[in-house]
Parts: C-alpha cells; structure tokens; sequence
C-alpha cells in the first residue's frame, strides 16, 4: 500500500500536516460503530504500515471545505445557517456499507444509497460557494459516500495487500447499516498518523416541520 497522508500533503490542494481544515461530516454512534465495524477488523486494520481509526474517529466525509483560520466567524455562521436550512428538508437515512476493500492508501467501506449523501454534499458546497465564491476548491470533485477503517502511512509498504484480501475473504462480516441524522462541521487535522478533529457545529436532517 502507499501512504495516504503523503498523498494529501503532495495533490494540488494541498492538506499539511498540522493545519485545521473545515469538514462537514455524517457521524454515526460511536458504540454502534465500535460493535458493527472496528471490532469486526481489527486482525485487517491492525496491520504494520496501517493505522486503524478508533471508533470515534469513524467519519463518512461530505465536503472537505478551506482552512479554518482563512474563514470569519461571520463566514462561519453564513455557511452555517445556509446548511441548517438546508438539512432541514433532507430526512435521515440509512447508510448501507458493504464489506471493506483494499485501496492503495486506506482501507474504506462503500455506502450506498450515493443520491440522499450526495445531496449533502451538494447543498453544504452550495452553501460554502455562496459565503466564500470561488477561494476554496470543490473536494472531492466527485462523491461517494465512504468510511475508512485505516490509513496508509510512512511505512504502508509493509502492508501486504494480498494476505488482507484473504483475511478478509475468510473473516468478512457482510454489511453495516448505520443511519445518518446530522452534519456536523468540524475543524479537522492530520499528524501524518491520524486524523481527528474539533466540532464547531452540529446541524439535524430533516427538522423542517419541528
């Protein structure tokens, strides 16, 4: 495998290390997350050149947004309010995640229904794009809802592909629902290690009739 917190630090758009970068989020119950999936990989994430995502790290990204220090509080807020009125025409829904695949930088679960996350994804870009214009770039440029269970790092290469894809082939434990009934924005950072994050705010789907 290869290291994926190389790969953000060297794309275009850069994320560096140590630099606090707004994420809006779906996060799901850390304890379901715990039962459902980290638990269930640890003989996959657990791995030399990989490090495994803690439960309450277990993120699916909506929209990797700009820095924190280059947004105002007023920006803040805007962004903010947009996104709330937003969410509160979307229900919550299931999020189905299918058994992990063997990326070459991390090791995910897809989800599906993509059209209900990828509305999220649109409506807090839209929401963004109308505080800030143009000053942030649009990532990812093409969604599909996700969840990663761990990270290549500096020594990925140790990571061995092929015996995890048949770990997994004889320990796999099918599908994981988990239901997503919030945005939550976070100030969001990597050590080259591990990410982990600030909540600034959280915004509930589907509040248009409370």
């Amino acid at each position: 495998m290869e290291d994926f917190f190389a790969a953000v630090e060297s794309r275009v758009h850069a994320w560096p290390a140590g630099r606090a970068d707004l994420h809006w989020h779906a996060l799901f119950d850390t304890e379901e997350v715990r039962r459902c999936l980290t638990e269930s990989y640890e003989g996959l994430t657990h791995r030399p050149g990989l490090e495994p995502v803690e439960p309450e790290w277990v993120h699916m990204t909506v929209l990797h947004s700009g820095p924190h220090t280059e947004a105002t509080a007023q920006e803040l807020a805007g962004i903010t309010e947009r996104v709330r009125k937003a969410a509160a025409d979307i229900e919550p829904f299931d999020v189905t995640f299918a058994l992990p695949t063997i990326g070459s930088t991390a090791v995910e679960c897809v989800g599906r229904p993509g059209p209900p996350a990828r509305r999220l994804w649109e409506e807090t870009w839209q929401a963004t794009r109308a505080v800030v214009g143009d000053r942030w770039p649009l990532i990812p440029k093409t969604y599909h809802p996700h969840v990663t269970l761990a990270y290549g790092t500096a020594r990925a290469a140790a990571a061995d592909r092929a015996q995890m894809k048949a770990w997994l082939s004889d320990h796999g434990r099918g599908e994981v629902v988990l239901r997503a009934s919030a945005l939550t924005l976070v100030a969001q950072s990597h050590d080259r290690r591990r990410i982990t994050w600030e909540v600034l705010e959280t915004v509930p789907l589907g509040q248009s009739g409370a």
